[in-house]
């Protein structure tokens, strides 16, 4: 997925993706917001009534959030949150142009206003994946992890249910660091909800299933940093990269 745009618009971080415009996540004590440009102007117009209606009213079996959806707050640019505000942009797209069976997936940064420690960042890298065609569930989405983890050496795997507006069902997914003596969190993923494809023209029944990993605790494990201080940022030591082999990737 083109990923190169770290500004993204409110409509397509949050709105597009059936998160209301009050939740928490929105507020600037979550979220960097920009002044200047601090709004777009460009969104799809006859999108942006659909979203707003479900939002507003519901729609495709659910009663939505009974609120006054607001055009200013979809209008504004932050820095994005999430890599899933490309996610909903590529499914727009795809609408569009005439569904067919997709594969998407990307690894780039993403920004979130919240306090550093050992195991969070302000800024960090995410891996972004979904799989669109007709009749996946959520053990298709249990699988892609076993083997993408079990194929770095990551056996130790659980999962939990979670909430997200825009996935249901949801999960988390952990990974047991040896060295912390703890479960992580490396991840989040679901099935994304009616909400948010059937306003976007997708067939209905088409499911996808998609998943959002953080790529630093996924290294912190592999390689017994305790600290991710350590691995991303001005403290990093030049001699852990001199060290390990580089890993290129080919693409098919």
């Amino acid at each position: 997925m083109p990923t190169n745009n770290f500004v993204e618009s409110s409509f397509w971080n949050f709105d597009a993706l059936f998160q209301p415009q009050q939740h928490p996540a929105r507020d600037s004590h979550d979220t960097f917001f920009l002044q200047v440009p601090s709004t777009t102007k460009t969104l799809p117009e006859d999108y942006v009534e659909r979203v707003k209606r479900v939002h507003e009213f519901g729609g495709y079996g659910s009663r939505g959030y009974e609120y006054d959806w607001k055009r200013e707050e979809a209008e504004k640019n932050l820095l994005r949150t999430h890599t899933t505000a490309v996610s909903s942009r590529m499914l727009y797209l795809l609408a569009q142009e005439g569904f067919a069976p997709k594969r998407y997936f990307s690894i780039d940064r993403v920004f979130r206003n919240e306090a550093v420690d050992r195991t969070h960042l302000a800024e960090f890298h995410q891996i972004e994946g979904l799989v669109c065609d007709r009749g996946l569930t959520l053990g298709d989405l249990i699988g892609v992890f076993n083997d993408f983890f079990g194929r770095l050496g990551m056996s130790k795997l659980k999962f939990k249910p979670a909430y997200n507006p825009y996935t249901e069902p949801s999960m988390e997914i952990f990974g047991y660091h040896e060295g912390l003596k703890k479960w992580v969190e490396i991840g989040n993923s679901g099935m994304f909800r009616p909400e948010m494809l059937l306003p976007m023209g997708l067939p209905e029944d088409v499911r996808v299933i998609a998943w959002g990993l953080s790529l630093e605790r996924p290294t912190m494990i592999l390689y017994g940093v305790d600290n991710i201080r350590d691995l991303f940022g001005h403290k990093v030591d030049i001699s852990l990269i001199k060290r390990n082999p580089i890993c290129r990737i080919g693409i098919e």
